[in-house]
């Protein structure tokens, strides 16, 4: 994340709902930015991977309780003996626990843990950008709201939420809040620019089972990981669905098991892909990836672990940034 991207005019995070108009003559650093990129590091700095959120929502409960937010926690998943208690994060002003507007984001991040790194002008670490970069900036810019009397009670809450980057736990358990809000904005990575829907995901595991055996007799044995980067070259060369709005629908092979030395015919192979989704249904993806498979003439054990397509989200952003205008006209839709 580039510091020229944090000023305390603020931006509403990475995804750019500006507050006010730009100003150049506005210095890069001023003691509202430096108290930003504190928070900013903070979060960083405690490591938060989807399953150990513990430490980060502890934190975020306390620093919002200290800048006066009323906060509620929300348990996700229970203390067990190997995790700490998971909980969302819902704080707003006053006791308007109903607001008209919801800033929302995530504190979990993918693996593995980077620590927080200034380099030149730039901030390195995990969940610099996606997504603890969103949830500082739009704290900051609620804060400051609040503090110029842009925004008071019932106009806008803050909810933080846990298991994103897996299976959306943590946003699921919100239903049970029983709330609804007329605008929702989320903080997520999407280069300053706003976005008003989202491609869909599906994820599968595929699996190969060939014969063990010494790689100086290869007709005594068979493969596994022959027959996994077959497959895995027919899925590469799958024509899958593209849209206008979306683009083309993307598959990441993002991990691959197999074998356990370079003189051993390998008896198992595994891989792991996800497919970001443009257009149509996952049953459609899924058709066209086990289509694919077979042409290898080969036997797979391949398990669909989940899947939706595209979110199209109902809006009235056109995609280009809207100034914050007339006082109480919150997050206007």
């Amino acid at each position: 994340m580039k510091l020229s991207t944090l000023p305390s005019w603020l931006f509403l995070a990475n995804w750019a709902y500006a507050i006010v108009p730009i100003s150049s003559q506005h210095p890069i650093l001023d003691s509202s930015t430096s108290s930003l990129l504190e928070l900013h590091k903070a979060l960083i700095e405690i490591e938060s991977i989807t399953g150990n959120e513990a430490g980060v929502t502890k934190y975020l409960v306390s620093y919002l309780k200290s800048q006066n937010f009323t906060v509620e926690t929300q348990e996700v998943t229970p203390k067990t003996d190997e995790q700490e208690a998971r909980h969302n994060i819902f704080a707003y002003v006053g006791k308007g626990r109903k607001t008209r507007a919801l800033i929302s984001s995530h504190v979990d991040t993918v693996p593995p843990f980077w620590p927080y790194q200034r380099k030149g002008d730039e901030i390195w670490g995990r969940g610099s950008v996606d997504a603890k970069g969103s949830v500082a900036t739009q704290i900051k810019a609620v804060q400051e709201l609040l503090e110029a009397g842009r925004i008071g009670e019932g106009d806008i809450a803050l909810l933080y939420v846990v298991g994103e980057e897996v299976t959306g736990d943590g946003m699921k358990k919100v239903n049970e809040l029983g709330l609804s809000w007329e605008t929702v904005i989320f903080g997520e990575p999407t280069e300053l620019k706003l976005a008003s829907g989202h491609k869909g995901i599906m994820g599968f595991e595929i699996k190969a089972k060939g014969k063990a055996g010494h790689s100086g007799y290869p007709e005594l044995g068979k493969s596994a990981n022959v027959m996994l980067v077959k497959a895995l070259a027919e899925l590469l060369d799958a024509k899958l669905p593209w849209s206008e709005k979306y683009g083309n629908t993307t598959m990441n092979i993002g991990k691959i098991e197999g074998g356990v030395a370079a003189n051993v015919i390998p008896e198992n192979a595994q891989a792991n892909i996800a497919i970001r989704i443009a257009d149509g249904s996952p049953a459609a993806v899924e058709k066209i990836c086990m289509d694919a498979i077979k042409r290898t003439g080969e036997e797979f054990d391949v398990e669909v672990r989940y899947g939706y397509g595209p979110v199209y989200i109902d809006s009235d952003v056109k995609g280009t940034l809207l100034s914050f205008t007339p006082s109480r006209q919150v997050c206007k839709s």
